[in-house]
């Protein structure tokens, strides 16, 4: 069952797939609930969730549109939060199930010229683990898969990222997709994608100092 705005892409997706679609924009709860009462009609057990939705901010908290703050929060938040609890009567009734979060390594890193989306992915991320030991004892799985950079439509990194070091650092959808299997089949409760950007998240939390001066002179 595939979720998202854009009706063309979702119907050529799912005849690919031999799957099913609604369409659905997350930064909307009514929508969300409206979905969620649609798919649990037809599919009253639901074994696994993927929050996926994202959007960048592509400013600071000076600059960015107030609106565009409002939909990044939205997004990329509110809407992990709203399709958990829509979905949750089917995630339960299936008696074991797996909720996969997809954050960010900006959940755990604070970057200066995007701080709207670092502080969305930063709520994600809390909401996340939170939702962990909230939801272990229903039988209920979550994990949290923090990427780095990965080149998508949403999100072009490559052509982005005015940094060369971190243009080589960008990764494919592909590479992100193995790991969420991974992740499942290993019952990993939070990993990073590749696994050693755990060590940005590390030098956040000891010199953040350091981490926001470097931060600032990166792009």
């Amino acid at each position: 069952m595939l979720l998202a705005r854009r009706e063309d892409r979702l119907r050529a997706l799912a005849a690919e797939l031999d799957g099913e679609y609604e369409i659905c924009d997350v930064g909307r709860r009514e929508e969300v609930e409206r979905v969620a009462r649609a798919v649990m009609e037809r599919h009253p057990q639901i074994q696994l969730l993927v929050n996926n939705a994202g959007i960048p901010g592509r400013a600071g908290f000076t600059a960015i549109d107030l609106e565009q703050l409002e939909q990044v929060l939205r997004v990329n938040y509110l809407g992990s939060v709203w399709c958990l609890r829509a979905f949750l009567p089917a995630l339960e009734a299936a008696g074991r199930a797996d909720i996969v979060n997809i954050v960010s390594v900006a959940g755990a890193v604070a970057f200066g010229p995007s701080g709207p989306y670092s502080a969305s992915k930063h709520a994600q991320l809390a909401f996340s683990r939170a939702a962990t030991g909230e939801l272990r004892a229903r039988g209920i799985h979550v994990h949290t898969v923090n990427p780095g950079f990965v080149e998508t439509e949403g999100f072009p990194q490559k052509t982005v990222l005015r940094n060369a070091v971190l243009r080589r650092l960008v990764v494919g959808p592909e590479h992100v997709a193995r790991h969420v299997i991974k992740a499942i089949e290993r019952d990993r409760r939070e990993t990073f994608v590749p696994r050693w950007y755990r060590l940005a998240a590390i030098a956040q939390a000891l010199t953040p100092g350091l981490v926001a001066r470097m931060s600032a002179r990166s792009r």
